[in-house]
């Protein structure tokens, strides 16, 4: 069995690695055995809290290096002293770790058992991928949500206990975390990683962690993990020149190195391939990930994530087989992509010569979007055209709309700093892009405080600044964005069937103004009027296009409860034909910056 094990993971076939190598306790006796692949090292020796840190010789075979100790115990801590091909010797962490110390430390650490007594056998087995469902992702750093009042980390339980209650509140369906697994340093926010399999220590245990899923899945909450299959950290301890050769990264420096100085992975490796579907399979076994959403997809397409240096074919048959294989271990979790490029057929099947994933970021709607508002209100009349261009390729792939932590770092401000205008027209502004965002096709991912309109960048030593729900600008702002993602998650039309065009429709307005933005929304049961106005034009008496019926406004950010000015359609709006061969049309008032959302009853 393991040589059969081995043969697979040389040839890239395996989706389990983890099973075999790495530290695994012994079955009948106290002890752990353990198994590292180092094909060119000289020696390699098994050191430990077990053995005072004295090198224990490995056997040696096949390109792995094996041992049993019988004096290692659960919680202790270990490393393989590694005499590489190069002439150094470098004590390395297990790749294959479970756990691992806290940083400064580099060691591994050995685990009981990487199972965990679930109880969410309701949850895994009524979950699917999404498409008729709302899907509304909260992104999360782990260490800078919430802090102790001395600035200290919430364990992986006590994040479970305080996230969880304000997910339900927010009505969002699904949390996303930054990744978890183990990175030296904090600044890399988990995506420079050392330890694939390893959770991070920072905020507690594997089991922790396994807990928190299980107790957001009994509580209706589906958990996303954030995963890095295109590079790892340059650190010496870590997977760099594991055995004093490139055994996971390129040999060439010129694609060796990332733009993020870290090491890319050589997925032209089968042990490499196998090393990072296995990884990808952990973490939604083990864990019960719901889901994973694969970083810097476009740097497996492209070499170096750059179009015109041309398609890497190694990385694109990866990302095919590893997506296939998943689908089969995990027909019902959803693999994301984080895809910049223009590269077709992204959430394709593979069958039909795609990447297999299910949902794709719909980068350029995030940055059409977010360009526009950035524009004086003067120059937007000339550049509406770009809110509506997103709608004009959506039918190529599943899309899932972004406002990510990559737009509120670096400079760029946040989402509500970046929006041209005053301060309540900021907020003004900002409650039409999540009516926007939210009454859109595509399914929804926002970063933490987007919620709450933080104007400071996302800094992940410090937690978010709660105290901004005391001013009433920002309570009513918060109360707006809950208000929407129930909204959302109460009205079929805009779920269901979202992907097939026949559920959108562009309405016509009378105006010129390229700001206003139009358009029906509809499923079996409803239909749904949304009217977005980004001009700082207010509209008293608007003529809309629509078909006949009663329009009722179930929401609109101008009212007072939000904040604004209170120009709203507080009754019931009738359609009219004005003449034989005329439209139906309903007359609306609309007031700068705002939106609002009717309900259509024939």
């Amino acid at each position: 069995m393991e040589q059969d094990a081995w043969k697979k993971f040389e040839e890239g076939k395996s989706f389990d690695a983890y099973l075999t190598y790495g530290a695994h306790p012994l079955e009948e006796e106290e002890g752990y055995r353990f198994c590292v692949y180092a094909p060119r090292a000289r020696k390699v020796e098994l050191i430990g809290e077990f053995n005072d840190w004295k090198g224990q010789p490995m056997e040696y075979e096949r390109g792995n290096w094996k041992t049993v100790s019988k004096e290692a115990l659960p919680g202790m801590l270990y490393k393989y002293r590694i005499y590489q091909e190069d002439g150094r010797v470098l004590d390395k962490a297990d790749p294959f770790a479970f756990s691992t110390e806290l940083r400064p430390g580099t060691a591994s650490r050995l685990t009981e058992t990487i199972w965990y007594s679930y109880k969410d056998e309701d949850w895994m087995a009524s979950r699917d991928k999404g498409y008729n469902r709302p899907v509304s992702i909260y992104e999360v750093h782990a260490g800078s949500w919430k802090r102790h009042a001395d600035g200290s980390w919430l364990t992986y339980g006590e994040l479970a206990q305080e996230l969880l209650p304000y997910l339900l509140e927010n009505h969002f369906t699904h949390v996303e975390f930054l990744p978890l697994h183990e990175h030296p340093f904090d600044g890399s926010w988990g995506y420079q990683v050392s330890g694939f399999f390893s959770p991070t220590s920072r905020y507690g245990t594997p089991e922790e962690l396994a807990g928190l899923v299980d107790l957001f899945h009994r509580n209706g909450i589906g958990v996303i993990f954030d995963f890095v299959p295109t590079h790892f950290t340059v650190d010496d301890f870590a997977l760099s020149r594991y055995d004093g050769t490139p055994v996971y990264e390129y040999a060439q420096p010129e694609i060796g190195y990332s733009q993020w100085g870290s090491c890319n992975f050589d997925y032209y490796k089968g042990v490499v391939k196998s090393f990072l579907q296995s990884a990808a399979d952990y973490w939604l076994s083990v864990f019960h990930g719901d889901g994973l959403r694969m970083d810097a997809v476009s740097h497996a397409i492209y070499w170096q994530g750059q179009e015109n240096r041309g398609i890497n074919v190694g990385g694109v048959e990866f990302l095919r087989d590893m997506n296939r294989g998943l689908h089969q271990r995990h027909p019902t979790a959803v693999l994301i992509a984080e895809d910049s490029s223009n590269y077709l057929k992204v959430t394709a099947p593979v069958e039909y010569d795609g990447l297999g994933f299910d949902y794709k970021w719909d980068m350029g709607w995030m940055n059409d979007t977010l360009c526009f508002l950035e524009l004086p209100f003067g120059a937007r009349m000339s550049a509406g055209g770009s809110l509506k261009f997103s709608m004009a390729y959506f039918q190529n792939e599943l899309y899932l709309l972004p406002l990510s932590h990559d737009e509120n770092v670096h400079g760029k401000k946040t989402i509500l700093d970046k929006i041209q205008g005053t301060y309540e027209q900021k907020f003004a502004q900002a409650r039409s892009l999540y009516t926007y965002m939210f009454c859109r096709p595509g399914k929804k991912l926002n970063f933490m405080g987007n919620e709450l309109g933080h104007f400071r960048e996302w800094d992940e030593n410090r937690e978010l600044d709660w105290e901004l729900v005391s001013y009433p600008i920002h309570d009513s702002f918060r109360r707006y964005f809950r208000e929407l993602g129930s909204l959302y998650k109460q009205h079929p039309a805009l779920f269901q069937g979202e992907y097939d065009l026949s559920c959108f429709q562009w309405v016509e307005a009378a105006s010129l103004d390229s700001c206003l933005l139009a358009f029906s929304r509809k499923s079996r049961e409803e239909e749904l009027l949304i009217l977005i106005n980004f001009s700082s034009r207010g509209y008293p008496g608007l003529l809309v296009s629509s078909g006949e019926g009663t329009y009722t406004e179930l929401l609109n950010s101008d009212a007072y409860t939000w904040g604004g000015s209170g120009m709203v359609n507080d009754k019931p709006l009738k359609a009219k034909r004005r003449g034989k061969e005329t439209k139906a049309t309903i007359r609306v008032q609309l007031a700068p910056f705002s939106s609002a959302v009717f309900s259509v009853k024939e």
